[in-house]
């Protein structure tokens, strides 16, 4: 029995879609991670002490010796690690746990104009270079090969379990209930209460997800009367969506993936990078916030199907380095 680690990008995260991602993950390195021992270990804090890591002992040695070790999925990849960045608590201190780690369907974030020496220096004595990382998308692709080592875009893992015979079971009508998310750090108040206007004309019973941790306060600002607010936890969202007769509408991304995961009609509203970049490459049903106003109404109401676009053909090349 091998020993593999997973480290958990969700551990210590304030916003629920890293659980996604990372269930996500799960699945879909399944065949790796079956018959094996599994150790988690979180990015958001740092994996092990700094005493620790020079001190030999059980974890450390698991850390050492691991078959493989997973780094899934968000944006946890950033130009200028000088920076505290929030998403990967690493530094050339307590970065030895990590060594030769293989990415799975991340992305990045340009925090600085271009990667700098000391990040490069940090992924390339963190990551493995003997394995071809997955990445979200080509802009991150371009940045671990700009630094020497070897990727391929698969888009984001929590994509890759849409293949036409999945997009088919997702209605094409409109329902009778709907769930929608709003972003904490993406508030925009007057478009915001008219998307929960909208809904409300529209549909017969409308909740309200908080995916992230000030989202809650967020809609406490708005008007939300007549909206049932639930329980941020993944697993009561996850019982809404099974539930039936339910569309999903909302400004966060993960959000929208999940309810397809769960065979539920999503409307994405655009509001950053990522839904913009994956609906440019994938074809996911989405609009900019910013024409909520003349096109929200009217997509709500029309009959459209659900085709997204992954490239199974990469995902394969990506998973067959460890069927050898």
């Amino acid at each position: 029995m091998k020993k593999i680690i997973i480290f958990n990008t969700s551990v210590g995260s304030l916003n629920t879609g890293d659980y996604v991602i990372n269930e996500s993950g799960r699945k879909q390195l399944s065949d790796v991670l079956k018959d094996n021992f599994i150790v988690e270990l979180p990015t958001h804090t740092p994996a092990v002490h700094n005493y620790q890591s020079i001190n030999r002992n059980k974890l450390i040695q698991v850390c050492n010796s691991a078959e493989h070790k997973f780094i899934i999925g968000t944006n946890i990849l950033a130009y200028n690690n000088l920076v505290p960045w929030p998403n990967w608590n690493v530094n050339i201190f307590n970065s030895k746990p990590y060594n030769n780690s293989i990415m799975v369907g991340v992305g990045s974030t340009p925090n600085a104009k271009n990667v700098n020496h000391y990040t490069k220096f940090l992924y390339k004595r963190i990551l493995s270079h003997n394995f071809i990382h997955s990445t979200r998308d080509e802009k991150t692709k371009n940045m671990l090969e700009s630094i020497g080592l070897k990727a391929i875009n698969t888009g984001c893992v929590t994509m890759w379990g849409f293949t036409s015979e999945k997009c088919a079971k997702i209605p094409k009508e409109k329902s009778t209930r709907v769930v929608f998310t709003l972003t904490d750090y993406a508030k925009n108040i007057e478009k915001d209460q008219e998307l929960i206007n909208i809904l409300r004309k529209n549909y017969k019973t409308v909740y309200f997800w908080p995916q992230g941790s000030d989202d809650y306060e967020y809609i406490l600002s708005l008007d939300y009367k007549n909206i049932h607010i639930i329980s941020p936890q993944l697993d009561y969202y996850r019982s809404l969506l099974q539930s039936g007769s339910i569309d999903f509408v909302g400004t966060r991304l993960h959000a929208g993936v999940f309810a397809m995961q769960n065979n539920v009609r999503s409307i994405i509203l655009i509001v950053d990078n990522r839904a913009r970049d994956i609906q440019e490459n994938y074809n996911i049903n989405a609009i900019e916030r910013d024409e909520l106003s003349v096109k929200l109404d009217g997509m709500i109401n029309s009959t459209f199907t659900t085709d997204i676009k992954i490239n199974q053909d990469k995902i394969n090349e990506w998973k067959s380095q460890f069927s050898k």
